[in-house]
């Protein structure tokens, strides 16, 4: 979910968003289905739900994009009109339609687990976040008690990317312990 705090104004021009929408397009390097790029639309808070349905019907009349079944393409034709005129939208609209989408997709790709086991002193919490054929963390915490394995359990279900990226973010973290020398002078 966006963070209300940075909510920023949603583009008002069907033009603004075929061009958003197909930068988007031509970043992803992918075939999206039209429900996933409307909900990715959506959730970014930067186009209007009219707008976007208005936008995406004149890309498919221009085949600026093709839809096959489900799924729309970008064509040669959408990629060089994003390519020319994606500086005429404001970064913000861009970076907040694309982090949106990246984050949409990353998430569809990765399985993840977090499950809670009683052991003779306490709990153990289970964390599992594997992408394709391999775990990004498989990774075990002690809890003295069944409540606090629980809330620990709860807050990396309520986002286990962002679980990951922090323990990650603290084991890579090149800061060196620094000696309390303040306490002798």
């Amino acid at each position: 979910m966006r963070d209300k705090n940075t909510d920023i104004s949603e583009l008002n021009t069907v033009h603004g968003v075929k061009i958003l929408l197909c930068f988007l397009l031509d970043k992803l390097r992918r075939s999206v289905e039209e429900d996933e790029l409307g909900l990715i639309a959506r959730e970014s808070g930067v186009v209007n739900y009219f707008y976007y349905a208005d936008a995406l019907n004149e890309l498919k009349e221009s085949e600026a994009v093709v839809c096959e079944g489900n799924t729309l393409t970008l064509t040669e034709k959408g990629r060089l009109g994003s390519e020319y005129f994606n500086k005429n939208i404001s970064l913000v609209y861009r970076r907040r339609l694309l982090e949106t989408a990246l984050l949409y997709f990353s998430s569809k790709e990765r399985d993840a687990s977090c499950t809670v086991t009683e052991t003779e002193k306490g709990c153990t919490v289970n964390f599992r976040l594997s992408e394709k054929d391999y775990d990004l963390i498989n990774m075990d915490f002690y809890a003295p008690e069944r409540e606090q394995a629980e809330h620990i359990a709860e807050k990396i279900r309520s986002n286990p990317v962002d679980a990951y990226k922090k323990i990650l973010t603290c084991l890579l973290s090149v800061d060196k312990e620094q000696a309390d020398v303040e306490k002798y002078l």
